[in-house]
């Protein structure tokens, strides 16, 4: 079972939030860490107000992506982290890092996975056509947004939406599906999840 998780960010951290309130009493899993790649992320405030250890890795400092991922997996390891979950950590990782993480790394993705990997997700939902867009939750491989699909929730697109509003709604969502996911797979269970 997973106990131990890092959670990365790049941002508000409003998915980390959920993640880390959601890992108490019964819960499996503890939070070890929060990392940002982004100094004055403001997630970072929300996770020390919660006791939980915060760091920041800048990736502008390092001359290559090899010397970022090198000193992100000696803070991950020293923190005693078992797992990653990647919410809005806005950094592609490379296959090496990915392959020390292998079956170990989470995230969560705007879309209906495999439709609209990599960004503008609202965007292309609305300008496809779909009549449904949403999340998913995927283990991370070295293909980008391509992982088993651990689980995803379904959000209607209404006609008069634009890529924020469409964004906000399947936000709420996001919300609800990761902590849930969280759980299950720190139980073991990789089974897909559809949250209604």
């Amino acid at each position: 079972m997973i106990r131990r998780v890092a959670i990365l960010i790049s941002g508000g951290g409003s998915n980390m939030v959920r993640l880390v309130d959601s890992m108490t009493g019964d819960h499996p899993a503890r939070p070890v860490l929060v990392l940002s790649n982004v100094a004055r992320a403001a997630g970072l405030d929300h996770a020390a107000s919660r006791q939980v250890p915060v760091a920041t890795l800048p990736h502008t400092d390092f001359a290559d992506r090899a010397g970022f991922e090198a000193a992100l997996h000696d803070r991950l390891c020293a923190a005693g982290a078992e797992a990653i979950c990647l919410a809005g950590f806005m950094r592609i990782l490379t296959p090496d890092f990915v392959s020390r993480w292998q079956g170990r790394m989470l995230n969560i993705h705007p879309s209906l996975l495999p439709r609209y990997p990599g960004r503008d997700t609202h965007a292309r939902a609305i300008a496809a056509g779909d009549a449904e867009a949403g999340c998913s939750v995927h283990e991370v491989t070295a293909k980008l947004d391509a992982g088993p699909i651990l689980g995803q929730v379904r959000v209607p697109v209404r006609a008069d939406d634009t890529p924020a509003r469409l964004a906000s709604r399947v936000l709420t969502t996001e919300h609800r599906l990761y902590p849930a996911v969280l759980r299950r797979w720190a139980n073991g269970c990789r089974d897909p999840l559809l949250l209604p």
